[in-house]
């Protein structure tokens, strides 16, 4: 064997020997600590909060909680750390987090020069403006010389320079790290307006004692694809946490739900269903996993509508219309890969 093929022998040896590792990485870690690591907000409503005994829920957290019933068969397997807009991709890339599941855009940046892998979107959205009513403006475009709160490491920030400078007019930037303090800030008074994701908006305004006495504007000046992510160099693990949103999102789209998943889970005339549920085929061993994995994901936190509906929802205090997040089928963007 000349040189040049032993060479290229070796390298790929030690390319395949590396991608070996690790893809065995963090799934035999998260299973040999007993817990699964998930970096989430501060605290937004609806989307991460603590409930009466101090656990968190939400739609955020919720992600975290399919993927650990779908390795322990156990919501509680959850180790929760809280990150900022600074703090999330640090926590990521050293190891302290898993996964991170909070109001994160997936971009190109992030995307290559972070070296990161969204998993997939959760929530379609887009950044809009808060403004109090007897402020007296119906337009972000009507906010020249405005005290604007932004929270600093974030798109958003980059995106409001962007839309005055278009538009013309100018603001003054209050940095802020975290929901609570901008809207500690924003209430106080000082800050003429906040902008964030529309959704977080909306969360931060039903907080208010009186909604009503503050008014988002008409318009949306970005687009922010929201989902989960986790480390580059270990497809395993993303695809575990891939295809269990993709799972979530499945299910409602099949009419599966957390009341009737064991039923369907049996068998039934749909081999999609059969294969998503395990009574058909083994997609699990796949990732890593068993034939129930999806089951007692869906069985846990319920599918993808159940936690929109539950969480954020029109019916909730977060009032949230289901918009571009509906399913493809019902006109909006949400759509999972089949299982097959």
């Amino acid at each position: 064997m000349n040189t040049l093929s032993k060479f290229a022998v070796s390298a790929a040896a030690a390319a395949l020997l590396v991608a070996n590792t690790s893809t065995a990485g963090t799934l035999d870690d998260t299973r040999a600590a007993g817990e699964l690591k998930c970096g989430i907000s501060t605290g937004v409503p609806g989307f991460a909060f603590t409930s009466d005994a101090g656990d968190w829920q939400g739609f955020d957290p919720a992600v975290c909680q399919a993927v650990a019933a779908a390795i322990f068969g156990d919501t509680s397997k959850v180790k929760y750390t809280t990150t900022t807009g600074k703090t999330r991709f640090t926590a990521l890339a050293s190891g302290e987090v898993d996964m991170l599941a909070r109001n994160t855009t997936w971009t190109f940046s992030r995307d290559t020069d972070l070296k990161l892998d969204f998993v997939g979107v959760n929530y379609y959205d887009g950044q809009g403006f808060m403004a109090p009513a007897d402020l007296g403006v119906g337009s972000a475009k009507e906010l020249d010389g405005a005290s604007v709160c932004i929270q600093t490491g974030t798109t958003t920030e980059l995106n409001l320079a962007d839309f005055f400078r278009v538009n013309g007019i100018s603001y003054e930037a209050v940095p802020i790290e975290t929901n609570d303090e901008a809207r500690t800030n924003y209430e106080a008074g000082r800050c003429d307006v906040y902008t964030t994701d529309a959704s977080g908006l909306a969360a931060t305004r039903s907080s208010f004692d009186d909604p009503s006495a503050h008014v988002l504007m008409p318009e949306i000046i970005s687009k922010e694809p929201l989902g989960p992510l986790v480390r580059h160099g270990d497809s395993e693990w993303a695809d575990i946490v891939r295809w269990t949103l993709n799972a979530l999102i499945t299910a409602e789209e099949l009419g599966v739900t957390s009341e009737n998943v064991d039923k369907m889970a049996t068998g039934t005339d749909n081999p999609e269903i059969n294969r998503l549920l395990g009574s058909e085929g083994d997609l699990g061993a796949m990732i890593g996993l068993d034939k129930a994995w999806a089951w007692r994901a869906i069985k846990a936190v319920g599918n993808y509508g159940e936690i929109f509906d539950k969480y954020i929802g029109k019916d909730t205090p977060i009032g949230l219309e289901r918009g571009l997040n509906a399913q493809w089928t019902d006109g909006g963007l949400l759509y999972s890969p089949p299982f097959r």
